[in-house]
């Protein structure tokens, strides 16, 4: 009976470290990962939006979505003048898991770029979404001139030999990020415009 108190007492020990080590070991990584993904976002607005002389992160706009979400859309400025929506767009239904990109818009609704930011797919075949030659398809597709759907499955888009789910995943969520656009692009412009003239009045 001793045995197996001193057993359990020390089970109980080991366990207690090790949760403490852990939350320590979180502790001191969790800053620099939250820092890398915030560079890794904000490289990934840089790519896909059209040539601008702002700085997409300092105008942004904190879309309050119909179902209570927000969302966060960032800027590009020409001369003054928006050329470029970025958002963030997700999907869960990958091979790996969540599939995460960055989709540039042009103010005509047309996508401008796409770039993957982070995703679980198997490297070879799911994580061909993330080429050149997969990717590079989407410009200037739009929801009026393209049938977001794999050609397997009777629509527009090239797959990835080998691959279908992963592609999938993506295109549905490039399609989800240009229905998000159309129907709250006019409240993107009118929130920044609020919030700029705000600004110059606080100035």
């Amino acid at each position: 009976m001793r045995d197996i108190i001193r057993l359990v007492v020390v089970l109980t020990l080991v366990c207690i470290v090790a949760a403490i080590a852990l939350a320590k070991v979180y502790d001191f990584t969790k800053e620099p990962i939250a820092q890398q993904r915030r560079l890794a976002r904000l490289r990934a607005v840089e790519a896909v939006l059209p040539e601008h002389d702002n700085q997409p992160d300092q105008d942004t706009v904190e879309l309050h979505l119909d179902d209570e979400a927000t969302k966060l859309v960032y800027l590009g400025l020409s001369q003054g003048q928006v050329n470029g929506f970025a958002f963030e767009i997700k999907n869960n239904e990958g091979y790996g898991g969540e599939i995460v990109a960055m989709l540039g818009v042009n103010p005509d609704g047309t996508i401008y770029g796409v770039e993957v930011v982070r995703h679980g797919e198997t490297p070879g075949l799911g994580a061909k979404i993330t080429t050149p030659e997969f990717i590079s398809q989407f410009r200037g597709k739009s929801l009026s001139n393209t049938k977001f759907m794999l050609q397997k499955d009777g629509g527009d888009l090239d797959q990835v030999t080998g691959a279908t789910i992963s592609p999938r995943a993506i295109v549905k969520a490039i399609q989800e990020g240009l229905d998000f656009f159309n129907h709250y692009q006019q409240k993107i412009l009118k929130n920044y415009q609020l919030e700029d003239i705000d600004h110059k009045d606080g100035g």
